[in-house]
This record gives C-alpha cells, structure tokens and sequence, in this order.
C-alpha cells in the first residue's frame, strides 16, 4: 500500500513489523558483526555495523521518506553529518557561502577546522538574494542554508537560492532542523541536500545526539554513503532506535510547539520589558510571506531582545524555571537560553556575533498557562 501521509510515513516508512517474530517496533539490532554464508555472503547486505545496521537502515529510511527524499544517512551527531558532507563535496581551495547568522558549530567547523584544511568561506545574510549572487565565486560549491536560522530566526528562500546555486553549479544544503520536516520539506523547493541534527526535534525528548543527511539524487548519495562508511562517523543502533521512537510523534508535538509558541509570542509582543520579538509568524518578520509560503507552521523557536541589554537577559534566563536554562532544542521539555554566552559564543568577535542582549527559547509542549506565568515571573 502506498503511504502519502507524514503522519502514516513518520510511523510506518521503514519500520514494518519485524517478519520473524511480529514485533511493531524495530528492534535494537546490538551488533558490531554479522555472519556471512560463505566467503561475501552477506545476508541482505549486511557485514559490520559500520557500514550498515538494521537499526540504522530503518532510521534511513523512515528520514528519507520524511523529507521526500531517495537516500537517507544517519550520523553521529548534525556535526558528524555537516563534515561528512563537506568533505565529500568539496576540495581544499573550494568556496561555501554561509548564512550571516549561521549555527556556532557550524561556524566553528567551517572556520576554525576546515578553513585549516583550505575551504573557503563568506558569511552573507541568505535573506538577500542579490547578495547570495553577488557572493558567489568561480569556486564556490556550496550554498549552505538555514531557514529559520539559529538565533535569530531569519528566513530564507530556499527556491530561489536553489536557482542561485544551481546557475554557479554549486549545491544548495538546507539545515531543516528549525523546521524539521513536518514544517518544511527543502527538497521539493530546489534543495540538493538536507541536513539535520536528529538531536532536535527528530529525537524530540532531549536523550539523543544524532545527525543525518537526506538526498534526492542517487549518484550523490552514493558518494555521500562511500565517506560515511570512510570516515565513520555512524549513529549507533540503540542512537538510531531512539531517534525512530522520536519520529513516530513528530507531527503531534510539532502542533503543539507551533501552537504554544504563537501564544508565546502574543505574550512578548506586548510585554514592556521587551524591546523586539523575532519570529517568522509575526507579519511585520521580513520572511514572513516567504515562510508562509514554504513552511507548513512557524516552528517552536522564539528569539527576542530585551530592553534592559545583557545584564537583563542573563537575569531572565536565570529566573526562569519551567523553562529550564540549558543548550540544544526541540525536546518536549522548553529551554530558555543566552545564545551569546551559550550557543553561540564560539562566534563571538566574528561577523556572525549575535546580540549580547538576545534570549532564545525553545518552546516546549508543556501547558501553555504555566509557560507564560513562569515568563512572566521572569521577566519581572
């Protein structure tokens, strides 16, 4: 039967019941070797959980479904995945244009590990078409996006940057973990490459680290396969298992993220103390029009200034309580935090320094009474 629903696909693509025994949910295949009948005869491809593992494989392809992708590869970590992926396309002396407010790790990884290995890089802000076009060099081979990026939740046109990267012969990479993608699905806009941290919103309950890679081309997907299995970076089976288990809710949370972080935002918008709310749902946000058009709800992320500057900002983050003051995102737990100090610090004195005085909230699915009165408490 063929499954078109996110729903259906979040809960079924890739994981049917186990043939053996009937079991619904995939199981934990705990195994570093398989045994082969005969010399390279592998059993359905399988020979050591580097290169493959059950567990995995059911991952891979419940993401590869998920983004409307032909090939989905599980990592480690989103860094895991974001070297892999870089390493694989690009050469020394190759150009990547960067979102002006770009991820601290991904920052990081680019400018500070492989910058020494000879990549190019320009920061430029992705909301500007013309500036993308502008930045783009001879040598560029990559067009990296996030949409809505981290911090500070700008929005980017994934279709036209797709036309942008494609004219220069170059890949157009979306970090969709924002979004995730129940709220956005880049590869239907033009995108080649979609990046996630799995840890995020995939996962969804804070107990995982994983990364992943999804793509619609066949060719590229062996090529990016041949370096994950080259350079090794794998998520385990039980990483995987827990990531699957996160898949299977996705939809509902992200609902609920959605809804409790538009009541959020009405709260902020008129609360004294705050200086500016960025959010992608408010019509006067610059990519408003953009992401309503290719996002399916606004995400649970919620950025915003305060008045008072850093001193202020340090303060709310640590008087909050329910929301509780910790790095990372997209769990069903809300997490408030300083992205100068936290996040976000590996950038400070570079071109993508953010705001002393921002705070960024990762909007849980908790009740939505008690996460307004634990900012309110905050903020006074």
């Amino acid at each position: 039967m063929d499954m078109t629903g996110f729903e259906t696909l979040a809960i079924h693509a890739g994981q049917e019941p186990d043939p053996r025994t009937g079991a619904v949910t995939v199981p934990i295949y705990a195994t570093s070797t398989y045994k082969q009948d005969g010399v390279g005869g592998l059993r359905e491809g399988y020979e050591y959980s580097r290169s493959a593992n059950p567990t995995r494989t059911a991952l891979e392809q419940a993401l590869a479904a998920l983004e409307g992708g032909t090939r989905g590869l599980a990592f480690a970590s989103g860094l895991a995945a974001e070297d892999t992926f870089l390493r694989a396309t690009c050469r020394p002396g190759d150009h990547v244009i960067l979102p002006g407010d770009a991820y601290g790790g991904t920052f990081r990884l680019v400018a500070r590990v492989l910058a020494n290995w000879g990549l190019e890089y320009t920061p430029v802000p992705l909301g500007d078409v013309d500036a993308v076009r502008a930045a783009v060099r001879p040598n560029t081979r990559v067009l990296w996006c996030e949409t809505p990026t981290n911090p500070l939740l700008g929005i980017a046109d994934i279709a036209a940057l797709a036309g942008v990267a494609h004219d220069a012969g170059a890949l157009l990479l979306v970090d969709n973990t924002f979004a995730s993608p129940y709220l956005q699905q880049p590869l239907a806009l033009g995108a080649d490459v979609v990046v996630h941290s799995t840890t995020k919103y995939l996962g969804g309950h804070s107990d995982v680290v994983g990364g992943a890679l999804i793509v619609q081309d066949g060719e590229l997907g062996e090529q990016l396969a041949f370096h994950q299995n080259s350079m090794g970076a794998v998520a385990g089976p039980f990483d995987a298992w827990l990531v699957l288990r996160g898949i299977r809710t996705l939809g509902v949370r992200m609902d609920r993220h959605c809804a409790n972080a538009e009541r959020v935002v009405d709260y902020l918008t008129t609360h004294p103390a705050v200086e500016r709310v960025l959010y992608p749902g408010l019509p006067d946000h610059p990519g408003h029009e953009v992401a309503a058009r290719q996002m399916r709800g606004f995400g649970g992320m919620v950025s915003f200034t305060l008045r008072g500057g850093e001193q202020t900002a340090l303060k709310v983050c640590e008087l909050a309580s329910v929301f509780t003051l910790g790095e990372s995102l997209g769990g069903v737990e809300s997490l408030i935090e300083h992205p100068g100090r936290m996040t976000h610090a590996s950038v400070a004195g570079s071109p993508l320094q953010v705001p002393d005085d921002l705070v960024r909230l990762s909007v849980g699915i908790e009740s939505i009474d008690d996460l307004i009165g634990d900012l309110a408490s905050a903020l006074a």
